[in-house]
């Protein structure tokens, strides 16, 4: 009877990592527009980011268990955003120095 409980408890399927990446997602790109903070958007990008990196290694433990192609693509995806990452720092320290704020609307001159 405890055997069956802990298999239904700790059965993790594919739909359970579909979820955890459904709600990083739409937590990120809700941070990304509401958020006035330029470090929350980054923090709410980079949420979006992990989700995209948990469907990769789903379906890749799932479907393609033989040639690790989804990992591989993985590692290489993280290795992109960070230095996409490293990149969108580097711009907004640059624009920090020259208006001394964080706050997203002190930047209206980049609205095209």
């Amino acid at each position: 009877m405890n055997n069956e409980i802990l298999n239904m408890v700790f059965d993790i399927s594919l739909y359970h990592y579909l979820a955890l990446a459904l709600v990083l997602l739409i937590i990120g790109i809700f941070g990304t527009i509401v958020s006035k903070d330029i470090f929350k958007v980054f923090l709410s990008i980079c949420f979006i980011f992990c989700a995209v990196n948990i469907n990769f290694l789903a379906f890749a433990n799932f479907f393609d268990s033989v040639r690790l192609e989804g990992a591989v693509f993985s590692v290489f995806y993280m290795f992109l955003n960070f230095a996409e990452i490293i990149i969108l720092v580097a711009i907004f320290y640059m624009m920090f120095k020259d208006k001394h704020s964080t706050d997203v609307e002190d930047y209206e001159e980049l609205k095209g």
